[in-house]
């Protein structure tokens, strides 16, 4: 295969349709009047840790004087990011692009929430960059209001400093922006991303293929069929419906039977989701799920950085959040040092259907998922601040996209004739970890499509291409999202009496309570705040009709 150089994958990085693997997240201050950077004149008055003039890079010449920029990164991979031969190389690259050293510190997607929290107790500890799940939360919302982070309305629209970051949609801004002031970047996401995945094979030798417009019931006979086998085929597995601590496919589930993304209109009122008659029909069904071991016992004390490992080792069947999840299980089963055999024939590879929507209905993302906030107590210079921007706004440039998501040229792709990427190391867990966890410190700006490499795609991203534009039409959107960001009586208690509504699910579905017991917490949680809630939500939302 003749090799090109990575000039042409530049020439043809706006040119195919999504073909990005990204990973699932799991969910969960300072003056606003920052000047504007100063040009490299100045420096020389940066804190330790940067260099005393300006700096070239591969990106082009920096305007301020080189800055170590500190980096709290979520972890997916139980600490096997970026390791191996090639790894120090790949870091070594991306700095000296984006003119900037990275300290990048990783934390496990289970422990963000109180890291975060720790950090904000402690302002001066805060790195400069910090990583978030999910959207934005009450906790978030707080440390704006108090000052903890940047205003980044005051530099982000310069589209001659920040060709990407300035080209964030709007409506996603308005999401993360509090009293006025947008605080965070979001990591972009496709809308059409939730869905089911399940073991193709595993439902072929059965014969409980999902047909079109399936049913919660047909999924419910596919995960019998899969525990109790039929009379051609023993069960597959104990448990077929993969699950952890992260309660997100009960969301997902709970769409099927008519309910919103979190919040839902009702009679012209916004309301959560808890308040609609669907919703506990979907929970009776979820429960249903669970008292006939249809999936794990022990799904509450599962962390999340193993999930999808049940489905890998033929423990589960059915995995349901966002699709590219299962399409990196069906790439685990096709790999050569993970080759997992087909139960149909032997000589192929087991496969997974990326299913998506069920019922003509499935979550929609808020078009992000994870978000970034800059320090306000440690991003104390206009060069700093002008730094983590940069560095921000480079790791979206193509070459940035390729060395993060692709690794080296030579070692783990090579291009083809058309100059697609070609990946040298699909079949090399090892290989690949050299750039792992790397695509953590992406923003996708300014849209997943518009930062697309040229790949060589295989079946398994076409599947995926496929299971995220058939999704789209049914993904059901949170109506109430911008307007939680500013209800002040959701930023002081939602996300707690969120915690608590989630609780009160896991709890009767796993039977400590009865369902009398669940309805009366709910009322609970309404008298505790949360009808101020939505009365908030429902000001704003009147305004806007």
């Amino acid at each position: 295969m003749k090799k090109k150089t990575i000039s042409r994958v530049l020439a043809l990085a706006l040119a195919s349709a999504m073909t990005l693997g990204l990973a699932a997240c799991g969910g969960n201050g300072g003056d606003s009047s920052q000047s504007s950077a100063q040009d490299s004149s100045n420096a020389g008055q940066s804190a330790a840790g940067s260099s005393e003039s300006s700096t070239g890079s591969e990106g082009g010449e920096t305007t301020v004087a080189r800055q170590t920029i500190t980096w709290s990164v979520i972890d997916l991979n139980a600490g096997n990011n970026n390791v191996g031969d090639y790894a120090e190389e790949i870091m070594q690259k991306i700095e000296d692009y984006v003119g900037h050293d990275l300290d990048l510190t990783w934390v496990a997607n289970d422990a963000l929430s109180e890291k975060n929290s720790l950090y904000y107790a402690s302002p001066s500890t805060m790195p400069m960059i910090m990583s978030y799940g999910g959207t934005m939360t009450g906790d978030v919302v707080n440390a704006a209001k108090a000052g903890a982070f940047i205003d980044l309305n005051d530099y982000i629209w310069d589209s001659a400093k920040y060709p990407n970051l300035s080209g964030m949609s709007k409506d996603v801004a308005a999401n993360l922006t509090v009293d006025g002031k947008l605080i965070a970047l979001p990591r972009t996401r496709v809308v059409g991303r939730y869905g089911l995945c399940y073991r193709q094979d595993w439902a072929e030798a059965l014969g409980v293929e999902l047909p079109a417009n399936a049913t919660p019931d047909d999924v419910y006979n596919m995960l019998v069929a899969m525990k109790n086998g039929n009379d051609k085929h023993e069960g597959f597995c104990e448990y077929p419906m993969e699950m952890t601590s992260y309660t997100g496919p009960f969301d997902i589930i709970q769409t099927w039977f008519g309910c919103g993304n979190g919040w839902a209109e009702v009679d012209g009122k916004l309301v959560p989701v808890w308040m609609q008659d669907e919703y506990f029909e979907a929970v009776e069904y979820i429960k249903k799920l669970y008292d006939e071991k249809l999936m794990p016992q022990d799904w509450p004390s599962i962390p999340t950085d193993s999930w999808s490992e049940g489905c890998k080792k033929g423990e589960n069947g059915v995995y349901i959040d966002v699709m590219d999840s299962g399409k990196r299980i069906w790439n685990y089963f096709v790999a050569e040092d993970t080759f997992t055999p087909s139960v149909v024939n032997p000589d192929e590879a087991a496969s997974m259907v990326l299913y998506g929507a069920v019922n003509g209905h499935t979550l929609a993302t808020a078009g992000y998922n994870g978000f970034y906030t800059l320090s306000a107590s440690t991003l104390d210079t206009p060069e700093k601040i002008e730094a983590a921007l940069t560095v921000l706004d480079k790791l979206s440039d193509p070459e940035m996209l390729v060395l993060t998501q692709y690794g080296l040229e030579g070692v783990n792709y090579e291009l083809d004739e058309q100059g697609k990427i070609v990946k040298l190391d699909a079949e090399d867990t090892a290989l690949a970890a050299n750039y792992q966890g790397l695509n953590q410190l992406l923003t996708f700006l300014p849209s997943t499509e518009a930062t697309t490499v040229a790949t060589v795609t295989t079946e398994r991203d076409d599947a995926q291409n496929a299971a995220y534009e058939a999704a789209l039409p049914y993904a059901e959107i949170d109506p109430a999202l911008s307007y939680k960001v500013n209800s002040a009586a959701y930023a002081e208690s939602g996300a707690d009496l969120d915690t608590q509504a989630s609780a009160l699910r896991t709890q009767y579905i796993c039977g400590a309570i009865s369902l009398d017991e669940f309805k009366k917490g709910l009322d609970d949680i309404r008298a505790a705040g949360y009808d101020t809630i939505i009365a908030e939500i429902n000001e704003q939302y009147q305004a806007n009709q």
